[in-house]
């Protein structure tokens, strides 16, 4: 013992390490005066000692390096609170170093030591007028840590003395104290309130988040301190820190919800469940029509929706969350979906991240499916997953599940079933069920499925599959009884008392079909009722009472003596049962006129269990939120209001006469050249981009001391500004002025002056379409043109238009585009995060689970309906454009361009016919041209025949068949020499897998008919005025796709209808004018992928046109 008292004496005495310190802390002495045999005790002591000798000594050397250690053994989570007096000595100290780290211990032990804290009140206060602002804030921080009343007046008063600081570091920590205030004291709400109002006005991007969690926590519901500051916190979010983004994001988007009116309604979003928009007659649809008035966003809510976009590619997950969150309440149905990408990025993070994602995207695929589809292959569950993040990704997949897909994601399930995690394969038997019930088309192959699964060894899997199998039979049990039978025999071996309660009740519920084997599983339950689960011997009464009504003769007397069992049961549930059972259907003088109806009470028809998600009604949370998470409303929690029917007045959200002067002329000018939007996109992406946005947007993130030169100057500038874009449409005067708020200095004028003149020139027409894209959604931000000039109108509402249609698919073989340049663009912009997410391509296989007799009588009944007056037509227009097979260089001299001809398969109908012209460009002949390996193997190619020799300088036209099977996945095949084979692939667009027919406008409206619900996809864009006439029209649809023109007796509608080339399923195109600048684009086909991306093109198109 003394030799290792000496040890640690002799270990101290080197100087220690922070190990010796924390033992230290962890055993306390008993006296100071501990002998030699208590060595290790007097020896921590001494080190505390040690520690206060130095934090009392003179130098401040010592002092620092013993605040230093104390700070460390903080951060290890010890207890360093006996250091108090110590520390709190050096709290006046002139060392900024040693002052800092006081500071921090102060925070932290302020609220425990109080007595002691406010001993150095005055301190803090001297040091509240510190030259240096970290010594402000953190003299602010440490006495908004002093919780106690008495010092509430001081506190308030240096909230609202640093609330006028000069640091922005400073107002940021007044916002935090105004926090700690109010949990101290809420009767100063009013003061608060005062202070946070004036923070509020700051534009610095360092206090903007810091003041929106203050107004949270203190005063949610003054929505009216947000009107003057929305369009200033909405340009300033970019720029605000990650954690700052999140409060912003959530208070815009309740805010939103309470002063726009939903941008819904038109496009219907929710409507999928109102059976009156479903059913509604003609009279009322008309009259509804002509009630309703288009809707126009408002260009505050596009503000919003336009200035968090950038932030989805944010490297935060809590951001992106936020972003998508908002995006679901508050975006157009059109434009949810650009937060898919996003989303699905989050997924290759931590589990913790995951789970939050997986439970969000779970509550958004019910309602919106299409969202997520194209990604499917990303919920596919590995083997390294959790089990929650397993089931949350069963979950998705089961929403997903449809007609197109099921074989897929039931080959997936049957490999799940297998799992050696029993809870995850009870819930994808589960999830098979729900399959079952959901698509009716493969209830029939998940019951022979589940039926199989009963003969596994694992009693989990079992029991969980009689349960599931219950619950189908009851929808369709006429057909099922050999099921029954087969799970009686099954009855033995079944221990899990829920399924041997399931197959009891089915027994009872069906006994008069199986009325050999029922009465049979009542005698072995009779012989074992004494030692079954109380929820067995419930179901084993009702079956005895059930046998008992239909078959007495064999039943009597089993069902007395189980009645018998039960009346002394130890459970009173299962006494009173068998109570109610006796009166019930034993007649006797008492209860003969009850024992009328036993037969009808205890054998009437049940409904068929609804297997419904369990995230069905979690939306009623806002999504990404605590109570979302938990399923309850969590302490805290600000509900999402309904949207209002009237929009509130917009002029409330109008800054003062002297910023609209500053902010609103620039904006006019930069529309016409659409530099912002290039400029806050690059800001988002490179450092040179967010320099030239500080030195640009300068007025709208900076107070009103700018000098009164540059406000002349840019005054004088505005002026200018305003008179080039007079020129602009009004349309686009209203959309510019109210939705971009980031004005420029003086010098950025002055160039945009230079350039402003000639381009106003070229572009007024397509300014005026760019507006109106603006305002229906399609973000100018995409258009990342290098320069004003170079980009033309027609690529940036190009790429505007591709926002909107931004599913996840790299749209490469665009047959509308016009200029390289344009093609360029995108191309370098799509290359991002998000492409790194590649959905899977969609493909439209017949199912394998439907038997070939019903796909006949299918395929037989969809050609039957068509009408004889239904034939196939002439393309109205063949696009002249060829796309590229093999480049010269890549080919070794051959040359091969594809492009389609629009013309009937002559080899076979279900193919595309596909031209392809070959050159030979090298200096001697290329021998034995042909078509090699294909992929995939199942792909169905006519080739060419062989063309035994191409001369030097010529070239030959060959035609092909391809068979896409109504999919735009690429046919990859190989085009050979005698001595080469070059890997090249052919990728249609969705417009060239159709054919073009004709048709009457009653057959047109007949076909129409039986294609509503699901099988109709639709949407609004905005097009020029002068674009309103049926050839403009027509011209883009038939370029799209191959279409033929249906005549039609109303001059505002336009019908195209077509047929795809596999399957014959008819595709019918409505476009509507409505008022000046609108159309209404509907497709109807029981193809739903395809008369989606087809409704995506069309919209590209005809917003270009």
């Amino acid at each position: 013992m003394l030799s290792m008292s000496t040890n640690n004496l002799s270990y101290s005495d080197q100087g220690g390490t922070d190990s010796a310190v924390e033992v230290g802390q962890e055993t306390t002495p008993t006296s100071s005066n501990a002998g030699a045999g208590f060595g290790l005790f007097s020896v921590d002591f001494k080190k505390n000692e040690d520690l206060k000798e130095m934090l009392e000594s003179n130098k401040e050397s010592l002092k620092l390096e013993a605040m230093k250690r104390v700070v460390g053994l903080i951060a290890k989570g010890k207890n360093a609170s006996e250091l108090f007096p110590a520390v709190v000595k050096n709290v006046a100290s002139k060392n900024i170093e040693l002052k800092k780290l006081v500071y921090v211990y102060l925070v932290r032990y302020a609220e425990e030591q109080q007595d002691l804290a406010l001993l150095s009140i005055s301190t803090f206060q001297r040091a509240l007028k510190d030259p240096n602002q970290l010594i402000r804030a953190s003299a602010l921080r440490v006495l908004s840590s002093i919780r106690v009343p008495i010092i509430v007046p001081i506190m308030m008063l240096a909230i609202k003395e640093a609330a006028s600081d000069m640091s922005p570091y400073v107002r940021k920590t007044s916002a935090h104290a105004i926090q700690k205030l109010y949990s101290l004291d809420q009767d100063q709400k009013e003061l608060l309130i005062e202070v946070i109002e004036k923070l509020l006005k700051d534009k610095s991007t360092l206090v903007a988040g810091s003041v929106v969690m203050a107004f949270e926590e203190v005063c949610p519901d003054r929505i009216d301190l947000i009107h003057k500051n929305y369009r200033k916190l909405c340009n300033l979010l970019v720029d605000v820190e990650e954690w700052g983004q999140v409060v912003i994001i959530s208070m815009l988007t309740r805010y939103a919800r309470t002063q726009f009116t939903s941008p819904w309604k038109e496009d219907g979003v929710f409507d999928e469940h109102n059976e009156r928009a479903f059913y509604e007659s003609d009279e009322e649809k008309t009259r509804d029509e002509t009630e309703a008035k288009p809707y126009m966003m408002d260009p505050d809510h596009r503000l919003l929706l336009r200035n968090t976009k950038p932030l989805l590619q944010s490297r935060n997950t809590a951001v992106v969350m936020s972003v998508a969150q908002l995006y679901w309440h508050l975006a157009p149905k059109n434009e949810v979906s650009i937060v898919t990408k996003s989303l699905v990025r989050l997924l290759r993070s931590h589990r913790e991240v995951q789970y939050i994602v997986l439970q969000n995207i779970a509550t958004m695929s019910i309602q919106r499916k299409g969202m997520f589809e194209p990604y499917m292959k990303s919920f596919y569950v590995r083997s390294t997953d959790a089990t929650h993040i397993k089931s949350l990704k069963l979950e998705i997949l089961t929403s997903l599940a449809n007609e197109a897909n099921i074989s897929t994601i039931l080959r997936e399930f049957q490999t799940y079933v297998k799992s050696q995690d029993k809870q995850f394969a009870a819930g994808t038997i589960q999830a098979i069920g729900r399959c079952a019930t959901n698509i009716s088309e493969v209830t029939d192959t998940c019951l022979n499925g589940l039926v199989l699964l009963l003969s596994n060894r694992d009693e989990t899997v079992v029991a969980e599959s009689v349960v599931v199998i219950r619950k189908l039979l009851q929808i369709q049990p006429t057909q099922h009884s050999d099921i029954i039978k087969h799970m009686a025999k099954l009855f033995d071996n079944i221990t899990v008392p829920m399924a041997r309660a399931s197959i009891l009740w089915l027994m009872g519920e069906y006994c008069e079909r199986v009325p050999k084997i029922a009465p049979d599983v009542l005698r072995k339950m009779a012989k074992s009722f004494t030692s079954e689960e109380d929820i067995v011997k419930l179901q084993t009464v009702n079956l005895a009472a059930k046998l008992y009504l239909t078959n007495s003769k064999q039943t009597k007397l089993l069902t007395q003596y189980i009645l018998n069992l039960g009346k002394y049961d130890q459970n009173y549930d299962i006494r009173d049962r068998t109570r109610f059972i006796r009166q019930l259907i034993v007649p006797n003088d008492k209860n003969g006129a009850l024992s009328k109806y036993a037969h009808r009470i205890l054998l009437a028809p049940k409904p068929a269990p609804v297997l419904e998600s369990a995230y069905k009604d979690r939306d009623r949370y806002q999504l990404g939120t605590l109570s979302h998470t938990i399923n309850t409303k969590a302490s805290g929690y600000l509900e999402l209001s309904d949207w209002p029917a009237v929009a509130p007045d917009q002029s409330v959200r109008n800054v003062e006469v002297i910023e609209p002067v500053k902010e609103w002329a620039p904006s006019l000018g930069k529309t016409v050249k659409s530099k912002p939007a290039k400029s806050s996109d690059d800001k988002f992406y490179s450092d040179s981009g967010e320099e030239e946005e500080k030195g640009s947007g300068s007025s709208s993130s900076e107070d009103g001391s700018s000098s009164s030169s540059s406000e002349e100057s840019g005054s004088d500038a505005e002026s200018h500004v305003q008179k080039n874009s007079s020129q602009t449409s009004e349309e686009s005067d209203k959309s510019s002025s109210q939705s971009e708020k980031s004005s420029s200095e003086s010098d950025s004028e002055k160039k945009e002056r230079k350039t402003k003149t000639p381009l106003q020139k070229k572009t007024v027409k397509p300014t005026a379409k760019d507006c109106d894209s603006d305002e229906n959604g399609n973000v100018a931000k995409e258009a990342n043109s290098s320069s004003a000039e170079e980009s033309s109108s027609d690529s940036e509402s190009d790429s505007d238009t591709h926002t909107d249609s931004d599913s996840g698919t790299e749209h490469k073989k665009k047959t509308k585009s016009k200029a390289k340049p344009k093609v360029e663009v995108k191309s370098t912009k799509d290359v991002s995060l998000l492409d790194l997410v590649t959905p899977a391509p969609v493909t439209q296989h017949k199912s394998s689970v439907l038997s070939p007799s019903l796909l006949g009588d299918l395929e037989g009944l969809s050609l039957s309906n068509v009408s004889s007056t239904i034939q196939l037509s002439g393309p109205a227009f063949v696009p002249e454009k060829s796309h590229d097979l093999l480049h010269r260089m890549t080919g070794k001299g051959l040359s091969a361009q594809y492009q389609f001809p629009r013309q009937p398969c002559l080899y076979q109908p279900t193919m595309v016919s596909v031209q392809i012209s070959l050159t030979n460009t090298t200096d001697h002949p290329l021998e034995q041209i042909h078509i090699g390996d294909r992929s995939p193997t199942g792909l169905n190619i006519h080739c060419f025949n062989t063309i035994e020799c191409l001369e030097p300088e010529a070239s030959v036209t060959v035609f092909m068949g391809i068979d896409f099977n109504d999919s735009t996945q690429a046919a990859n095949f190989q085009l050979c020499t005698k001595e080469d084979h070059f890997s090249v692939s052919i990728q249609p667009a969705i417009g060239e897998l159709l054919l073009p027919i004709t048709m009457t406008e009653l057959d047109f409206r007949k076909e129409q008919g039986k294609l509503l619900g699901m099988n109709e996809s639709s949407a609004t864009i905005t097009m020029a005025a002068e674009n309103m006439t049926s050839q403009p029209i027509s011209r883009p649809v038939a370029t799209v796709a191959n279409l033929g023109m249906v005549p039609s007796s109303q001059d505002n509608v336009h019908r195209f209808a077509g047929k795809t080339a596999n399957s014959g399923a008819v595709v019918l195109v409505t476009v509507e004018l409505r008022g000046e600048s609108t159309a209404l684009i509907t497709i109807n086909t029981e193809k739903s992928v395809m008369g989606s991306m087809l409704l995506r093109d069309l919209k590209l198109a005809l917003a270009q046109a």
